[in-house]
């Protein structure tokens, strides 16, 4: 049954990113910004931690993920270090995730050339 509900709620979050795209002028990075801005705001009321244990693994697939791991990191640090951990524990659960981008786009860069 987790199956079904995780692609149930990643199917969700993608049609409502697609109701937005076609039905504003919005872009696909406007969208993507507020997903991310999104997540954030659920994990700051643990709601998106509830969802994570309902649904499972399926709800750190989309980009709502980002600003949960973001927000979540800097609320641990937070408690240990005070105002200076919220800095440090945003790039604590998202380094990996971040470094990883740079190399592949880097590597990618390299390997092929873009199309007008």
């Amino acid at each position: 049954m987790t199956y079904l509900y995780s692609f149930l709620f990643v199917g969700f979050i993608c049609l409502l990113g697609q109701i937005i795209l076609d039905n504003t002028k919005l872009t696909a990075g406007h969208i993507t910004s507020i997903f991310v801005v999104l997540g954030a705001l659920l994990d700051t009321f643990n709601i998106y931690d509830e969802i994570i244990k309902y649904v499972g693994g399926g709800a750190l697939v989309p980009i709502t993920s980002f600003g949960h791991s973001l927000i979540h990191g800097a609320l641990a640090k937070a408690n240990d270090l005070g105002g200076i951990g919220l800095v440090m524990g945003m790039f604590d659960l998202t380094a990996a995730g971040i470094t990883s981008a740079i190399i592949f786009t880097f590597i990618f860069t390299i390997l092929f050339k873009p199309k007008d």
